[in-house]
C-alpha cells in the first residue's frame, strides 16, 4: 500500500467546478454525460449555486499543498422517518484525479465523509457505484462498506 498523499479537505468554491467537472468526465461513464468545453456550460454554475444553498449537502474538494484539486466527493445527509426516524448519509460523485490514483486520496475523503456522518447524527451511510466499475467497489469494500440493495435508475 502507498503512502498517503497529504491533503486538506474543504468545501468546493465556485472556481473549483472545472476541476470537479473534469473528473466526473474522466472515464468510459462520465465522458458520455459530462461536457467539458470552455467555457463551462452555465448549467454546472447554477447546480453548484443550488448545491450551496442546501444546508444537507456537503461538496468538497480535496487540494494537494500546492493548491490544485485533487479529488471531490459529495455528501448528502438525509433525514427519515425509517429505522425510528434516523438520518443517513449518501456520498456520491467520490473521484480522484486520474494522475493521483491509488495514493489513499479517495481513503482520506471517505473517512472525512464519514466522520461527517457520524457527527451529523447518520446511523447509516450509503453509497452507489455503477455495476461496471469494478475497482471502485473493491476500494469501498476494503473500506468496510457491505453491498446490501439493488440500485435501479430511471431516466427522465
Amino acid at each position: 500500500m502507498s503512502c498517503a498523499v497529504p491533503i486538506t479537505i474543504r468545501p468546493a468554491r465556485r472556481d473549483d467546478v472545472a476541476a470537479i467537472v473534469a473528473m466526473l468526465a474522466d472515464d468510459r461513464l462520465g465522458r458520455g454525460r459530462e461536457r467539458v468545453e470552455e467555457p463551462l456550460p452555465e448549467s454546472y454554475y447554477a447546480a453548484f449555486d443550488a448545491l450551496q444553498r442546501s444546508p444537507h449537502i456537503h461538496l468538497v474538494v480535496a487540494v494537494e499543498a500546492a493548491g490544485a484539486v485533487a479529488g471531490c466527493l459529495q455528501l448528502c445527509v438525509l433525514p427519515g422517518l425509517s429505522s425510528q426516524g434516523a438520518s443517513r448519509a449518501l456520498i456520491e460523485d467520490v473521484r480522484v484525479r486520474c494522475d493521483l490514483r491509488g495514493q489513499r486520496i479517495g481513503e482520506q475523503l471517505l473517512h472525512w465523509a464519514i466522520g461527517q456522518a457520524r457527527d451529523s447524527g447518520c446511523k447509516l451511510v450509503e453509497l452507489f457505484t455503477h455495476h461496471s466499475r469494478v475497482d471502485a467497489q473493491r476500494f469501498y469494500a476494503r473500506l468496510g462498506f457491505q453491498p446490501s440493495h439493488v440500485g435501479m435508475t430511471l431516466k427522465l
